[in-house]
């Protein structure tokens, strides 16, 4: 029998505001355990929330960058279940009146270009984490992240695979932080999602039961995830007499590479939804649409576009480059000091990124300024130093953060063109090896690969090759 997957994803994406969804408390990253607490996000008796208008605001805007339709009216309820990083044993979300509804996301499927369409956004509080020690035999909780304001993105189950999954997911994670509502940081838990998947015999209209995979953050986990548990759907139905898939919520165990049960999965009315009583409706007003709407800096699509027009690149090269918003921020400014577009792609996508990766950098992290990245690219192309002199300062640039002419004064890497030197050179070097002279002269072409070995070692590597090896050819034959 042949069978279908089927797959959708729910997108936990922490907002970029400085301050909590329902209190005054910060959003820093990395603060202490429990530093970033009141009692209003812990819950306390006696504490009343106040909706932050930036996270209505930054949703709004979410919403338009995912193509959704804003609802003008939405409330926030409560969504009871006990847990214990979750001090009131409810989160405050939404149910039925969500704040965006609708969208759609395009991403590559093969060939074409496949549309995923956004059931709806809401907004949430965030709940908080715990802490597991193996050689201790309790668990700790740090409630600095309860109350961090989130929308959770909810996909059709439109997805036919874990690469389709894995391509939604980057295409959602780029759109999110070009409109700057943010920094999408998965390696922080700033984004992570849930991926619901079945599989089902194809021609068949109804789904079977799914599985929810839980708080993935990382794209190379998530497409793991789901071809495990895909593998193990198809054995159950194909394999094992009478048993079926079940409902159920499990989680993904990176090191030994399997899906493991956690609880059956709850339905809406577990939850016991009902009106956040302490928070009136939300009602969004034309003008804030229209506000959020002008505030959208160019997307994804739309700067691929340019580049593909502008720049020359490659389909490939505009997809990696556009990919990452930091990534394509740092190519145009290298190009916009001078670079050449093709060189500047060929640095960035080469060096650039393999340098990053042995630094365990981000694009935002790395030391390199743009202007010189640029210079470096002119120095070479000027034939002021080698291409493999440039590699060596590239990486101390990479390194140390200094700009190119001060390595190459430092490291003595200047390439030598002038004729007069080089000319000195390859007179030295035929005088010293006369066997190897009278074999290019008997017509032994190989031997000119020999004597320019020679012209290199005796000028250090600084000789240009091009500009030797035509002098020394010219001198041979004469």
């Amino acid at each position: 029998m042949n069978w279908e997957t089927i797959i959708g994803l729910e997108v936990h994406v922490e907002l970029d505001t400085k301050t909590k969804i329902f209190c005054n408390c910060p959003t820093t990253f990395g603060s202490p355990p429990n530093r970033n607490t009141c009692p209003v996000c812990l819950g306390l008796p006696g504490t009343l929330p106040v909706l932050n208008e930036a996270v209505v605001e930054m949703a709004v805007k979410a919403g338009l960058a995912l193509n959704c339709e804003i609802q003008r009216t939405n409330k926030m309820d409560r969504k009871n279940y006990f847990y214990p990083d979750l001090p009131k044993a409810y989160q405050i979300s939404q149910y039925d009146l969500p704040i965006c509804t609708g969208g759609y996301v395009e991403i590559a499927s093969g060939e074409e270009v496949k549309r995923v369409r956004v059931h709806r956004i809401h907004i949430e509080e965030d709940a908080g984490k715990l802490l597991h020690d193996e050689e201790d035999p309790v668990s700790f909780i740090d409630y600095n992240r309860v109350g961090v304001p989130l929308i959770e993105i909810v996909s059709e189950a439109d997805m036919r695979s874990p690469e389709e999954a894995v391509a939604y997911l980057k295409a959602v994670r780029s759109i999110l932080q070009y409109a700057g509502v943010s920094d999408c940081r998965m390696e922080q838990g700033s984004l992570r999602c849930d991926g619901n998947i079945s599989v089902r015999p194809y021609g068949q209209d109804h789904f079977n039961a799914k599985v929810e995979l839980k708080n993935i953050n990382s794209f190379k986990e998530l497409q793991k995830a789901l071809e495990k548990e895909e593998k193990r759907q198809l054995e159950l139905y194909s394999f094992n007499e009478g048993e079926k898939v079940v409902q159920e919520t499990r989680r993904w165990d990176a090191a030994k590479g399997r899906t493991i049960s956690m609880r059956t999965k709850e339905d809406a009315h577990d939850y016991r939804y009902f009106p956040e009583p302490d928070l009136k409706p939300v009602y969004i007003e034309e003008e804030l649409i229209n506000k959020m709407e002008r505030q959208l800096p160019e997307l994804p699509d739309e700067k691929s576009r340019r580049f593909l027009k502008t720049y020359g690149l490659t389909p490939k090269e505009v997809e990696i480059l556009v990919g990452e918003m930091a990534l394509s921020q740092f190519y145009e400014e290298v190009v916009e000091s001078g670079a050449d577009p093709k060189a500047s792609a060929n640095w960035i996508l080469g060096d650039f990124l393999r340098s990053m990766k042995e630094m365990e950098l981000t694009a935002e992290e790395q030391p390199l300024k743009a202007e010189d990245l640029a210079k470096l690219i002119e120095l070479i192309e000027k034939g002021t130093i080698s291409g493999t002199a440039g590699r060596e300062v590239f990486d101390e640039m990479m390194e140390t953060g200094k700009p190119p002419e001060k390595i190459i004064q430092e490291k003595g890497l200047k390439q030598i063109s002038g004729q007069d030197e080089l000319q000195a050179i390859i007179e030295k070097v035929i005088a010293e090896n006369p066997a190897s002279v009278e074999d290019f002269k008997s017509g032994k072409k190989q031997a000119i690969g020999f004597l320019m070995g020679q012209v290199m070692k005796a000028s250090k590597g600084q000789a240009n090759p091009q500009v030797a090896k035509s002098m020394l050819e010219e001198t041979l034959i004469d």
